[in-house]
């Protein structure tokens, strides 16, 4: 029987002085929970079929938790999208089973050409990817010439192959900071609430595609102050998604990996957490003495949309992961010269992020790349 089929109800942006695509009309698929037993059955079943077909998992923090365990306990990983990157590329694996949204199946493929990257529903997609259309954005970027374009992760490979610097949440505000520290304007994609939280951090001289996570989006101030109250020991940890009212009630603000170090790190037992409801697994998991309590989401009239869970991130399911493995429905295609001009702004992270970890200045790292 056919999983069912709901529309993804999202507010559009308001008009400013970016540019936004329409999402209106997403939808996702909303697979059935197996039995227990057939869970137990579908996961060796699984186990078998990496084996069988030199495959290893990679998934995403926002995945149902079945998947989470799974690619651990397999000799996978389980991640945010730069290590998910990284370790795609880097594996002896020839087959990649990236469990998340298309434009990370995408990405594993433009960083690994020779590889099979399959993913459980290639309809599995990201408000932010549907919602940055390329040629939109593209004539977007050539009435601003002059600036150096920075895309965020959550983009097609045609966006990424559009751009000078790709980024995820946990570098790009080094990486902006040190274009910024040379003099370059930029031109950012396809998160506002995230480009502004970047311009309100470095100061740079930022124009933003009006684009939004229809999770993060949905996370209100009010709401939040109102459950802080009844948590007054809580500290509150926020994806910089989130709008500017609500980053602004944190203790820590991050990407997923940031968050999920700062709860280990903080002097606290109770957490109000600020991003997709998938990051509490392993929240809990790393953290089994402290609480963790989901942040309040709202649309109009006070009625839930998102619920803090992605829709597209909750169509990874174990049947559509077995099936992918054994049929290799799924799979990933990226045109050739298309991953080549993508692969460009990838690398430079990469490798952005390697020179950091090395201990390299970030001005060496940037130097010479992107516009004047």
């Amino acid at each position: 029987m056919p999983s069912p089929v709901i529309d993804v109800d999202y507010e559009q942006p308001a008009a400013r002085a970016g540019a936004v695509g329409d999402t209106r009309h997403a939808w996702a698929r909303v697979p059935a929970e197996p039995a227990p037993d057939q869970r137990v059955a579908l996961k060796e079943r699984i186990r078998r079929l990496l084996q069988e077909r030199n495959a290893v998992m990679v998934s995403h923090f926002y995945v149902h938790p079945d998947l989470q365990d799974l690619a651990e306990e397999t000799g996978g990983i389980v991640s945010d999208s730069l290590e998910m990157a990284r370790f795609g590329r880097d594996h002896a694996a020839q087959t990649l089973v990236v469990s998340g949204v298309r434009f990370m199946g995408e990405t594993a493929k433009i960083l690994s050409p020779e590889k099979r990257v399959l993913m459980p529903d290639l309809d599995a997609n990201c408000s932010l990817d549907l919602g940055c259309p390329v040629d939109e954005f593209s004539a977007f970027c050539d009435r601003h010439p002059d600036r150096t374009v920075v895309v965020y992760a959550n983009t097609s490979a045609a966006v990424k192959a559009r751009a000078d610097w790709l980024v995820t949440s946990s570098c790009a505000l080094d990486v902006v900071s040190a274009l910024h520290a040379q003099g370059r304007k930029i031109l950012w994609a396809p998160d506002r609430h995230l480009g502004d939280y970047i311009q309100r951090q470095t100061g740079a001289d930022m124009v933003s595609w009006n684009g939004a996570c229809i999770v993060h989006d949905e996370f209100k101030s009010l709401e939040l102050e109102l459950l802080m109250k009844e948590h007054p020991k809580a500290k509150v940890l926020v994806h910089p998604e989130s709008p500017a009212d609500v980053i602004a009630l944190a203790d820590a603000v991050g990407s997923t990996s940031a968050i999920l170090n700062a709860a280990q790190r903080m002097d606290a037992s109770e957490f109000i957490v600020a991003t997709d409801t998938g990051m509490l697994h392993k929240l809990r998991t790393l953290n089994p003495g402290k609480t963790f309590i989901e942040a309040p989401t709202a649309g109009n009239g006070g009625t839930c949309k998102s619920c803090a869970h992605c829709p597209w991130m909750a169509m990874n399911g174990l049947v559509e992961l077995a099936n992918a493995l054994q049929t290799g429905a799924g799979e990933i295609h990226v045109d050739p010269a298309l991953g080549l001009r993508a692969r460009v702004p990838i690398d430079r992270m990469l490798a952005f992020t390697a020179g950091l970890k090395n201990g390299q200045a970030p001005g060496s790292l940037v130097a010479g790349i992107g516009a004047a």
